[in-house]
């Protein structure tokens, strides 16, 4: 008897589901990265005819004439910042969350919940007359530091959660020998809660990598642009070059997919951290 009749109808039916939403998911992708190896002329005869030799110099014409080699370095200075810092802060109000005891304990994660529910829309205004009050505007401070700030909620209350999640009678043990507060989150806590550090990172890399309106909004100066601010505006150059705008498309969104891939395992670890506890 074979090794597929020993499968369940059931779990059959459930693989070819997957294989066929994994499908429809990569496929919009795998045409973007065909489109950019295409040239004009292979356009034209359809989105699946494939090109007589792929045109790698789309990549070369994107990345000189839409000036990413500017918006990548400024993407890559807003992004480590941000994950650095939203990652730190947030394990250090996690662990309070989780652990400690203080006044307005629950008001302020109540707070801080509420916080995630604003979306940025609604402050973007006040926000732009405090950068300008400041003189931020045009720095790479003005795109820092406000999503530093709009990071820390959900850094906070997804730590404090896994934290949640960690073996009591570890915490206890370390309690009786007489280990302080930063001893314990920093030998015992941080230790056990790098997969969820990493998941996190991996999502505000994420969201701050495809930010656009604080850009749109905070800087008007093409020296301080990030990716995804500045394929809007090559988007207006090359509206009718389809394979190098599909190429500028791919050096956008091509770090993430790369991020995801070499971290997908410590991703999936830190969203299954706690399941077995």
């Amino acid at each position: 008897m074979s090794r597929s009749s020993n499968i369940p109808a059931a779990s059959l039916f459930l693989r070819i589901v997957l294989w066929l939403l994994a499908f429809v998911t990569i496929t919009p992708f795998l045409l973007l990265l065909l489109t950019s190896i295409k040239s004009k002329p292979d356009v034209l005869r359809g989105a699946f005819a494939l090109p007589a030799y792929p045109h790698f110099e789309n990549y070369v014409d994107a990345w000189n004439a839409g000036h990413f080699n500017i918006y990548f370095w400024n993407s890559i200075t807003v992004v480590i910042p941000v994950v650095a810092a939203s990652v730190f802060l947030g394990l250090l109000t996690g662990f309070a969350f989780a652990y400690l005891s203080f006044p307005f304990r629950r008001t302020l994660f109540a707070i801080l919940t509420l916080g995630m529910m604003v979306p940025a829309e609604a402050f973007i205004i006040p926000l732009y007359y405090e950068m300008r009050y400041l003189g931020l505007i045009n720095t790479y401070a003005a795109l820092i530091v406000p999503q530093i700030a709009m990071s820390i909620p959900f850094s906070t209350i997804f730590l404090a959660s896994a934290m949640q999640q960690l073996p009591e009678e570890v915490l206890e043990a370390a309690v009786l020998d007489g280990a302080g507060r930063f001893y314990i989150l920093r030998k015992i806590v941080i230790p056990l809660m790098i997969p969820a550090m990493s998941t996190l990172a991996l999502f505000l890399f994420i969201w701050t990598w495809n930010e656009f309106l604080i850009p749109f909004i905070l800087v008007n100066d093409d020296a301080y642009r990030t990716l995804p601010l500045g394929m809007l505006f090559f988007q207006g150059r090359y509206t009718v070059n389809t394979p190098v705008l599909t190429a500028g498309a791919v050096i956008v969104i091509f770090p993430l997919i790369l991020t995801y891939l070499v971290f997908q395992r410590r991703f999936i670890a830190g969203l299954t951290a706690g399941a077995t506890k």
